[in-house]
């Protein structure tokens, strides 16, 4: 940890107090000078901690932007890139195939990667010596806490155990030379100061300011008390060398059911926040390829970009395209028939000799997150143009990987990406997942009942027209197919439904971790795609597709093996299931202190 606070001499700390954040209103895209703070004569006016807090908001390393960001998909590609066995890239990932060495510094752990925390603590120190009455001031103090606990949560996903510090050291600080927290007493500290954003923080109202609400913290602690609590049982149910002992994770599940519960119950008091788009055709898709989202309910937190005030992205150039990622034919698989029976006894089930064929009588939220050549998934809305077969050809950074192509989160705006600046929104929380975690909550408690499922499943389900699949917990089909094979049919499904709805957002990795499924999905998996051979003589096919598709590898049973060549993937993924569930710390760090200790396996 020493090497957190080489910056400890620095008497003053520079800020770029606005033009922080773009999704914030009109108010916070005025244009400020760098602040040079000083102690003496700062702090005095509410309106201070306002400017400070507004530079957490543009930490990328907290709220990534991707501007300025090539071959990437934003939050949509972020499955494949930290890896998954529902969305994979071209390159296979490293990680997951056991690929990983200790470095001797960065990793994570550079003084660059803790700069965000001292930002924070910064703010949280100086309220302490303000005369400003907390009343004034607590909106930003519940800022500070919230990013806070952003930032704790990244760095408990990377490392596990941690240095949990809550206010600025000197530099003979006994902290700096103190072993790491245990996991769990670490979550114990990000609880708790969430309990106190949450109390800080305001309700939503129906005028968007573009700050962090009450519902979002709401949501964050729900997150990280559900990703904890699961951590431990799981771990704990296969002897790891990551479980925590004495922990059951129970405490931290029953944190995430009360919280994420009292966040259903205080959406529908206010009115302000519910699912989006009921009932609306393509409500699903509609949902992710908006710019703005002031007026909807379930986005409770999102970047707004502007080509006028800026920053934009280049996300709209690769999303009309294979983007160098795909879905996964075990995703694809996993999607229901309308009637809530998996494809592997549902009579409803048409194949999947081809795209158009695959989506019939299936879940419709497969119909809008892939591309399907129906003359229904646009590519260009300018000029009218709709999807016609997968990107197999030109560059790497465009080519489709499966010839599953994600159609979640495209919005084709052809002028914005001829200009390289698109300005789809990047969404950070929505509801959604507060419903998936009170359901995944409940069940691993043993509490849930079918209240609980019909006012969330079957609510998402019911949200994209699915009223003939409802989930009934008392007559559940058996699928030979489930991804767990330990673990009730209830909590199967459940977890089919989160990997559904959230698909490709970002979620999977630390679901796999989490649930200490690496054995189950990743260890020797063999990622595959599309059926190869729907695309011989494809109408208006052109030579250089033909030329790009007759080279992709396929595997025995005729689906494209996009890993079949990369002899280090011969038998599939090789994560270490002793070592690869964490990353490892810098032998610098620990050379350092001698007093922290090396994570499992490394």
């Amino acid at each position: 940890m020493k090497i957190i606070f080489k910056l400890i001499n620095s008497i003053a700390i520079l800020i770029v107090a606005s033009g922080f954040f773009s999704s914030c209103n009109d108010d916070f895209l005025e244009r400020y000078p760098i602040v040079n703070i000083n102690d003496g004569s700062y702090w005095q006016k509410a309106n201070d901690f306002m400017l400070y807090s507004n530079s957490f908001y543009n930490r990328i390393d907290l709220l990534p932007s991707y501007s300025g960001v090539w071959i990437t998909l934003g939050t949509f590609g972020e499955d494949a890139n930290e890896g998954s066995d529902t969305q994979i890239s071209l390159d296979y990932n490293t990680r997951m195939n056991g690929e990983g060495t200790v470095p001797s510094t960065g990793g994570g752990w550079d003084i660059n990667d803790w700069t965000s925390l001292r930002v924070i603590n910064y703010l949280i120190d100086n309220q302490k010596k303000s005369s400003i009455p907390l009343d004034e001031i607590k909106e930003y103090i519940g800022e500070a806490l919230f990013f806070r606990s952003l930032f704790y949560f990244k760095k408990l996903r990377d490392f596990g155990d941690l240095p949990y510090l809550s206010n600025l050291l000197q530099m003979d600080s006994q902290e700096l030379f103190a072993s790491r927290l245990p996991r769990n007493q670490a979550v114990d500290s990000i609880m708790l100061d969430l309990d106190h954003a949450i109390e800080y923080l305001p309700e939503r109202t129906a005028s968007w300011t573009g700050r962090v609400t009450k519902e979002t913290a709401m949501l964050l602690q729900a997150r990280i008390a559900l990703f904890e609590g699961t951590w431990e049982k799981y771990h704990a149910l296969k002897s790891t060398p990551f479980m925590v002992t004495g922990s059951d994770g129970s405490k931290f599940i029953r944190k995430a059911a009360d919280v994420s519960g009292a966040l259903m119950d205080l959406a529908e008091q206010n009115g302000n926040t519910a699912l989006a788009n009921e009932g609306m055709e393509d409500g699903y898709t509609n949902l992710f390829n908006q710019k703005d989202y002031s007026a909807n309910k379930e986005i409770l937190f999102w970047r707004k970009y502007s080509r006028t005030d800026g920053p934009t992205h280049v996300i709209g150039r690769y999303s009309a395209e294979g983007a160098n990622r795909g879905l996964t034919k075990r995703m694809v698989d996993s999607y229901l028939c309308i009637d809530g029976k998996p494809i592997s006894v549902s009579p409803l089930y048409q194949g999947d000799a081809d795209l158009k064929t695959i989506v019939i009588n299936r879940d419709p939220r497969m119909n809008q997150t892939i591309t399907v050549d129906d003359e229904k998934h646009i590519k260009w809305i300018q000029l009218n143009t709709f999807f016609e077969r997968p990107y197999f050809e030109g560059a790497d950074d465009e080519r489709s990987a499966t010839g599953y192509q994600l159609y979640k989160g495209h919005n084709g705006d052809r002028e914005e990406w001829q200009a390289v600046q698109s300005t789809r929104a990047t969404i950070y929380f929505r509801y959604a997942e507060a419903l998936l975690i009170y359901a995944e909550a409940r069940a691993e408690l043993g509490e849930i009942t079918q209240n609980d499922i019909d006012k969330t499943v079957n609510a998402l389900r019911r949200r994209v027209g699915m009223d003939e699949g409802l989930l009934d917990m008392n007559n559940i089909t058996p699928d030979p197919n489930w991804d767990f094979q330990g673990i009730s049919p209830l909590l199967n499904e459940i977890r089919r439904e989160r990997k559904i709805e959230l698909v490709c957002e970002g979620f999977r990795r630390d679901d796999i971790f989490r649930w200490a499924a690496a054995d189950e999905l990743i260890v020797g998996y063999i990622p595959k795609g599309a059926v190869w051979e729907q695309w011989r003589n494809h109408p208006g096919a052109e030579q250089d597709f033909l030329d790009a598709w007759s080279r992709l590898s396929v595997d025995d049973q005729g689906y494209i093996e996009p890993y079949k060549s990369f002899s280090a993937m011969n038998g599939g993924y090789k994560f270490n299931l002793g070592r690869d569930y964490l990353l490892p710390l810098p032998t610098n760090e620990l050379t350092l202190n001698t007093n922290m200790r090396q994570n499992p396996g490394w």
